[in-house]
C-alpha cells in the first residue's frame, strides 16, 4: 500500500496526516474549520483516498495557518507516499460539475510545483472558511506535492458549489494520476526520473 504519514509543528499549527493512496475513502478530518473539514472529505471520498487529517491551529488569529499549513502537509504525505512514481499515469485531469458550478483540475506529477488558479468567487466567507484560502491550500499543496496544479472556473456563481467542485475535481484527477498503468515500464519520463 502507498501510504503515509507527515507530521509539521510550528508555533502557528502542530499537524499529523496520513494518507493511503490505495483506500476507499474513508476520512477522519479535524482542522477547526468545518467546511474545510467538508471539503477534505470531499477530496477523500471522490479519490478514493484513506485520510486523516488532525490539525490544531491559531484559529483565534485567522484560519490562514491552519489552512496553508495543512496543504504543506497533505502536499508532503502525497509525495511521501508516491515513492519514486514508478508505473504512475503521473497526468490526471477531470471536470466536475455541481449545480451551477463546473470546475477543471489537471494535474502533473512531475516534481516540479506549479499552481494555476483561475476561480472567481464571489463571497468572502463560506461558514467560518475564508474563501481565500482556498488558493493558499492548493498552492500550499502543489508545492509540498512538488506537482503541476491547475484550476479552472467555466461556470458557478455559488461559492459553496465552486469550492466544493474544485476540491472533488482535484481528488478525482489525483486518484488518476497516482493510478498504475501496466504499459509505463518505470516511470512516465523521457529524463527517467519524476
Amino acid at each position: 500500500m502507498r501510504k503515509a504519514t507527515v507530521k509539521r509543528t510550528t508555533k502557528e499549527t502542530d499537524i499529523e496526516i496520513t494518507i493511503n493512496l490505495d483506500g476507499t475513502g474513508k476520512a477522519e478530518i479535524s482542522t477547526g474549520i468545518g467546511f474545510f473539514d467538508h471539503m477534505l472529505e470531499g477530496f477523500a471520498k471522490h479519490g478514493f483516498f484513506d485520510l486523516k487529517v488532525k490539525v490544531k491551529g491559531d484559529l483565534e488569529v485567522d484560519g490562514h495557518h491552519t489552512v496553508e499549513d495543512t496543504g504543506i502537509v497533505l502536499g508532503e504525505a502525497i509525495m511521501k507516499a508516491l515513492g519514486d512514481k514508478a508505473g504512475i499515469k503521473r497526468y490526471g485531469n477531470f471536470t466536475l460539475p455541481m449545480d451551477d458550478a463546473l470546475v477543471l483540475c489537471s494535474i502533473d506529477l512531475c516534481g516540479r510545483p506549479y499552481l494555476g488558479y483561475d476561480i472567481n468567487l464571489l463571497t468572502d466567507k463560506v461558514g467560518d472558511f475564508e474563501t481565500e484560502l482556498a488558493r493558499e491550500f492548493f498552492y500550499a499543496v502543489s508545492y509540498g506535492a512538488m506537482m503541476n496544479l491547475h484550476l479552472k472556473q467555466f461556470a458557478g456563481e455559488n461559492t459553496h458549489h465552486i469550492i466544493e467542485a474544485a476540491f472533488k475535481a482535484f481528488g478525482k484527477a489525483l486518484d488518476q494520476g497516482t493510478s498504475f498503468d501496466e504499459r509505463v515500464k518505470g516511470v512516465l519520463s523521457t529524463k527517467g526520473k519524476l
